[in-house]
């Protein structure tokens, strides 16, 4: 079978595609699935440029999706022929947090999903949304389930609220759709004129662009009439949560989940706690908490925005494509 590979110290050019024996029969507790689509997020990028370094020969990817070929003793929630994705914290089923690190984290701690067939314990895997496509599936166990756990899990979400998300990669993408399918409304920025355009299109009521209005916190507020929005989903990192701590109501909620602007910074302590607000940090979320994310897509038939595709063996085209900044929602690799 075909498997990536990453080779230390990491980078573009130690992607490696290799041909291995294909998994044999699952054992007890176990499944085996036959993959079909990845899709590639920032902490994968992390991975595959050696920033966040890995084991020599790991097989990239966190997120993964495909179908059940074998079950074995005791696995009860899959028959052969589900359609079933990965999940990010295997070991973290239901619950509060448990996991603060990437030490079990498909593609970081232990081997991810470039590849054709792995087995792997059932409770790793949760069943794909109906209707959806395996590319469709794997937008989900990473990107999904972050904005999820923001705005709804965590962020107790509701019709009504208002909800800031910054620029238009994977997660701030989902975060909109999730808010928009919730009933609630969307400010959006942007540096691009053409990405403002299809945040308007996609829902957002109102759009900014960062770099002519670099005081976009303040703006917010003048939005909303002074009040500031109910939810921030803070991608950004230390460069925006500054401006964030400025557009959040009184009362409001930070999720802090990207570091994009580096990992440390100064920060207005006064003003968030004068604003009163819960800044959260979180990464992805569990296993339940991503099977009741898939029970409300399929109540609504929201589906993910697909940027563009890649063949598994174009992992590297694909990541340089990503480091570019021109997509607009997810990339995929498919196979």
């Amino acid at each position: 079978m075909k498997v990536v590979t990453l080779k230390a110290p990491g980078g573009l050019d130690n992607l490696v595609v290799e041909k291995r024996e294909a998994p044999g029969e699952p054992g007890p507790d176990e499944i085996r699935v036959r993959l079909h689509a990845s899709s590639l997020n920032f902490h994968d990028y992390g991975v595959a440029i050696g920033a966040i370094p890995t084991a020599d020969g790991r097989i990239p990817m966190a997120d993964g999706a495909g179908v059940v070929e074998a079950v074995g003793d005791g696995v009860t929630d899959f028959s052969v022929g589900d359609a079933v994705v990965s999940t990010f914290f295997p070991t973290w089923l239901e619950g509060p947090a448990r996991v603060g690190d990437f030490s079990t984290t498909p593609g970081d701690g232990v081997d991810g999903y470039a590849l054709e067939s792995v087995v792997r314990p059932a409770t790793w895997f949760t069943h794909q949304p109906k209707g959806y496509s395996h590319e469709e599936s794997a937008t989900l166990t990473t990107a999904g389930l972050t904005a999820w756990r923001a705005l709804v899990a965590d962020g107790g979400l509701k019709a009504g609220d208002t909800v800031l998300v910054l620029g238009t990669g994977g997660v701030s993408i989902f975060a909109l759709q999730f808010a928009r399918m919730m009933g609630a409304r969307v400010i959006a920025t942007s540096s691009s004129e053409e990405k403002l355009e299809r945040l308007k299109a996609m829902g957002a009521e109102h759009v900014i662009h960062y770099r002519q209005e670099p005081e976009w916190g303040r703006k917010v507020k003048e939005i909303t009439a002074g009040v500031g929005v109910d939810h921030v989903v803070e991608v950004g990192g230390p460069g925006t949560l500054p401006q964030s701590i400025e557009a959040v109501r009184i009362g409001g909620h930070i999720s802090l989940i990207g570091v994009l602007t580096g990992r440390q910074g100064d920060i207005p302590t006064a003003k968030l706690m004068a604003k009163q607000a819960r800044l959260q940090g979180l990464i992805v979320g569990s296993r339940r908490q991503q099977m009741e994310m898939i029970q409300a897509i399929e109540a609504c038939g929201m589906k993910p925005l697909i940027d563009s595709s890649f063949a598994l063996e174009d992992i590297a085209a694909a990541f340089r494509h990503q480091e570019s900044g021109k997509h607009f929602g997810k990339i995929c690799l498919n196979w």
